[in-house]
């Protein structure tokens, strides 16, 4: 199962501990990889920090991660240069799998020392791909400088299904008015509302203070559909202030403009054409086509797995690439190819990635025709995921006695110990104690087989040879089993006019 995950951060650490602490700086190390650093933080012992970073989670596997915690004493990017306060590990797992998604740990690293505690919350992110672009500016605020005037900035918060919220911006501090315009600022929609228009989105305003204690002005709430109107009395907003007991004040806040852009992907650029063939494309077609010259009428039913569907969005496990589930036949692999870059276009791929409904599908039509007039080959393509290993283990089992193969092609960089493990050539798979009949899958990672100059012909080749060497003896293992003998070869052909040769 994959879920893009947005990791918030938040430092606690003891006054008595760690007493003089000037700037902080956090550090995110995921596995032996330097994964990414928030921003810097002015004074403060109890840093909330606004960066997030996004990581693929897959359920399956343990991701490790470990956070360093240092006091910033220059601008050198070498963290040897500054002073390290403590680290926690934890996995991914362990982020997502508490309550809330928050995780608290105590920080250690640091002999006989209490370094404070983290605290890691994770929300799993739409797949909204808008970013909006807007301007504030500020009216009549409080005066809070006793020499001057304020110094104010906005501090954004995107609230949580449980009721707390979440720092997704701060805007700059503008110096010495109590009428800021703040400068324009692009933050992505699933970062403020995380798609969901009508989340509450609440903006604190301050006046900065050098020391960090910055004094809170007031603050004020709205949502990404009230801010979607734009300019216009709907976002003039009143701040309120601790002086809530004096009636409304005179303090405002009000939305400059407000513009929308659509991130585009490396997809959609994929999608829009010309077709160009993925590691997908190129194991379908390279097997297909050498399979499709032994079906008599070359159409083929094409299937996906691990997909929302339009229009409601229902997650499949079983759907018909050319969007026919009645007839998810296609003609020749040309055909698949083309229903393949149309799904692409409709669907939206997502986990968990279940293969037992497409083994159990075609087993339904193999376990129908059992004769050996008919024989099945089961081509799945896939990055090595998989969420129903129990289940599928028990489909192969079952259809081991069927006239049928499974071809596994395995794309992308994953280990396929799962994939190794259904192949079965070392150990005969087996599911509650039941042992298959014979061996029907045949599993190739198709990164052995990339050509290194480049040249696709000969990868697809090479795939082809390997991928279906197996499949001879599985037919014929099926067939000497159950007695079946080929049926009689057809006379030789004889032209018109041409006297028969018999030999007595």
């Amino acid at each position: 199962m994959i879920y893009c995950i947005h990791v918030k951060f938040m430092m606690v650490l003891h006054e008595a501990e760690i007493s003089q602490v000037r700037l902080l700086q956090f550090l995110s190390v995921l596995y032996t990889n330097k994964f990414g650093r928030t921003e810097v933080i002015d004074n403060t012992l109890n840093p909330d920090f606004v960066r997030k970073f996004i990581l693929d989670y897959f359920f399956e596997e343990r991701q490790n991660l470990r956070f360093d915690l240092y006091d910033v004493d220059s601008k050198s990017a070498n963290l040897s240069k500054h002073d390290f306060l403590g680290q926690a590990y934890c996995t991914l797992g362990e982020v997502v799998g508490s309550l809330g998604s928050r995780l608290e740990k105590a920080l250690g690293g640091i002999p006989g020392k209490k370094c404070g505690t983290i605290i890691v919350k994770a929300e799993e992110l739409n797949n909204c791909r808008e970013s909006v672009m807007m301007q504030f500016c500020g009216n009549k605020l409080d005066k809070k400088d006793f020499f001057g005037k304020s110094d104010p900035f906005l501090v954004f918060y995107r609230s949580n299904e449980d009721g707390t919220f979440t720092i997704c911006h701060k805007t700059e501090v503008v110096k010495n008015t109590l009428n800021p315009v703040w400068q324009a600022f692009k933050i992505p929609v699933r970062a403020l509302c995380n798609g969901d228009y009508d989340r509450t989105i609440k903006v604190e305003v301050y006046d900065w203070d050098r020391d960090g204690s910055h004094d809170f002005i007031g603050e004020f709430s709205t949502s990404y559909r009230e801010l979607s109107r734009g300019q216009s009395q709907f976002n003039v907003y009143e701040v309120k202030t601790e002086k809530a007991d004096c009636g409304l004040s005179h303090l405002q806040v009000t939305l400059l403009s407000f513009l929308v852009d659509i991130e585009v992907t490396f997809l959609d650029y994929i999608k829009g054409g010309p077709y160009q063939l993925n590691a997908y494309a190129m194991a379908l077609k390279a097997v297909g086509e050498i399979i499709q010259d032994y079906d008599s009428d070359k159409m083929f039913p094409a299937l996906g797995f691990g997909a929302k569907l339009p229009p409601d969005g229902r997650v499949s496990h079983e759907f018909a690439l050319n969007g026919n589930p009645q007839n998810p036949y296609c003609a020749g692999i040309d055909g698949v190819m083309e229903a393949y870059y149309q799904s692409l276009k409709s669907v939206q791929l997502y986990g968990p990635t279940n293969f037992s409904p497409v083994i159990n599908h075609v087993a339904r039509y193999a376990a129908s025709v059992k004769d050996g007039s008919q024989y099945f080959v089961l081509l799945i393509i896939t990055d090595g995921v998989i969420s129903d290993m129990a289940q599928t283990k028990e489909s192969i089992v079952n259809a081991s006695c069927l006239p049928m193969s499974i071809i596994i092609v395995g794309v992308g960089p994953a280990e396929f110990d799962a994939m190794i493990e259904l192949d079965g050539d070392e150990v005969r798979i087996s599911s509650r104690g039941r042992y298959a009949e014979r061996d029907i899958v045949q599993f190739v990672p198709f990164r052995d087989y990339i050509d290194r100059t480049g040249n696709h012909i000969l990868s697809m080749a090479r795939l082809a040879k390997d991928v279906l060497a197996e499949i001879p003896d599985q037919f014929l293992s099926y067939m000497r089993t159950r007695g079946i003998k080929p049926s009689p070869a057809p006379p030789p052909y004889t032209p018109p006019g041409q006297p028969l040769q018999t030999q007595i």
